[in-house]
């Protein structure tokens, strides 16, 4: 196996991007797994692999990933809306509805509204309100 390197790290990077892509989370979890590990840092990297382990099912690990880059970036509207899917998806509704909020007052994507389920005047007077999509990814 070569020996790892600030390069190996960055191709490594793009194709964990590039397998995500084309919907192989388990093989971008392997490749970002060494680039996390040499570059704990990296919230791009931590990011893509949350993503990977949603795509995969492994909600908790994708759970910890996302408020791990929350920490370092509590205005990445983004991340909270990944984490409020990922919290829909394991059951925990109530919680995931903070992270869509968030996720919708910091930028107001129309998924983003969507999912926080704010009311909509559907012209009666009484506001529908979304149930969600708990199955679709992140993205």
């Amino acid at each position: 196996m070569p020996e790892s390197s600030p390069e190996t790290h960055v191709i490594d990077f793009r194709a964990a991007e590039q397998l995500l892509a084309a919907r192989d989370p388990r093989g971008a979890i392997r490749l970002l797994d060494s680039v996390i590990t040499a570059h704990p840092e990296n919230t791009a990297a931590r990011l893509l692999r949350a993503r990977a382990f949603f795509l995969a099912a492994q909600l908790r690990p994708a759970e910890l990933e996302f408020q791990i880059v929350l920490e370092r970036e509590p205005d990445n509207a983004f991340a909270h809306f990944a984490l409020g899917r990922t919290l829909e998806r394991a059951g925990r509704s109530e919680e995931a509805l903070r992270h869509f909020r968030l996720a919708a007052a910091l930028e107001p994507r129309p998924e983003f509204i969507e999912a926080a389920r704010f009311a909509r005047d559907t012209g009666d007077g009484e506001g529908e309100r979304d149930s969600g999509h708990p199955n679709r990814d992140p993205e």
